[in-house]
């Protein structure tokens, strides 16, 4: 019997809840397919300056590099706000994503016609809607250097090397061999010299492979193009920036941020999690959507473990039970048969596993 280990980040707000019953969905798999997981927790984030001083401790780093995955829930709050940057749970997060050289995130966006009345759009427009953006994580200007501010000004720097460019871009294509063979990069080549060299790179990276149709697109026109024909991408490819907000918009053609995971991959370790925040505001109130951490864990099952017959069938409970009516709070004005808590939720989709 194959066995893994999973370091365990559950951080602030929501986290602690949704991590729960994303752990409750892998144990049932686990026994299901016939493997063992053995969880351990990390601390990061506001709950890791608390105890520690220290929003990443050196422990969380090693813990997470000694296991085969890392299962992440959300940090941050307006309790830490005005502690200095470095010292604020996002920094730690993005210390551990560095840390971990994971510089290929995956963020899926997929509709369910269950939801289609969720989204803002009209469901004609959102309808088959299946995206998967591919942000490079680790570089641009969240990373560059020199940044900084004084009295008078702040300044930061967007940097992407030639290598930086092909690793993702070859991530990027390779996933969409598996999709339906399209990538969009996007940029903003007319104005960055940053973004000329991307789109330079992704062309060269394109030629090998012959199989994937390479369209170009400045980020401001895809922005409009994702809510105006969000069915004409398959794989969108762009660096850390662009990334962060057009995956945000595209978790919005679902109806929730609830509903939709991510993967950080391609490093010496990975990291699951769900794209939405720490929601302080719900924290403790059991009615979290865990489903984007669910699926999340999914996504680990499948790029990480290799147990694509467990992964395969989360992700098919999850449909199910959104077939069947099952609600969050967040969803529930949309063909709820039974609005559930967050634990409810998670039990139920346990239940079709």
């Amino acid at each position: 019997m194959k066995t893994y280990k999973i370091a365990v980040i559950k951080g602030d707000g929501i986290g602690p809840e949704i991590v729960n019953e994303a752990i409750k969905i892998l144990k049932i798999a686990a026994q299901k397919f016939n493997f063992t997981l053995h969880f351990e927790d990390f601390l990061m984030g506001g709950i890791a300056y608390d105890l520690t001083q220290n929003p990443l401790p050196d422990e969380t780093i090693a813990g997470c590099l000694e296991s085969d995955a890392t299962l992440f829930g959300a940090i941050g709050g307006e309790k830490w706000d005005n502690l200095p940057r470095e010292l604020r749970p996002e920094s730690g997060l993005l210390r551990l994503r560095k840390s971990l050289e994971v510089f290929a995130n995956f963020r899926p966006a997929k509709v369910y016609n269950e939801l289609l009345e969720a989204s803002t759009l009209k469901p004609e427009i959102v309808q088959g809607v299946d995206i998967l953006v591919v942000r490079e994580l680790i570089g641009g200007i969240y990373f560059g250097t020199p940044k900084g501010r004084d009295k008078n000004r702040g300044y930061n720097t967007m940097i992407y090397s030639v290598e930086e460019v092909k690793r993702i871009a070859h991530i990027a294509f390779k996933a969409a061999q598996k999709r339906s063979k399209k990538v969009c990069s996007v940029d903003k080549a007319n104005v960055l010299d940053v973004s000329q060299l991307w789109r330079e790179v992704v062309s060269e990276v394109a030629k090998e492979y012959p199989d994937v149709e390479l369209s170009n697109m400045y980020v401001d026109n895809a922005a409009m193009q994702l809510i105006r024909n969000p069915k004409q991408f398959d794989v969108i490819l762009t660096g850390n920036l662009f990334g962060d907000i057009l995956s945000d918009e595209a978790s919005m053609l679902s109806g929730s941020i609830g509903l939709l995971p991510s993967a950080s991959i391609g490093g010496k370790a990975a990291i699951y999690e769900p794209i939405h925040g720490s929601a302080p505001d719900i924290a403790g109130l059991g009615i979290a959507n865990p489903i984007a951490t669910i699926a999340s864990a999914a996504m680990m099952l499948r790029y990480s473990l290799g147990e694509i017959e467990a992964a395969d069938a989360i992700d098919n409970a999850i449909e199910t039970v959104l077939k069947e009516g099952y609600r969050t709070k967040d969803i529930a004005n949309f063909g709820a048969k039974e609005v559930c808590s967050c634990e409810r939720m998670g039990s139920v989709i346990a239940e079709y596993i």
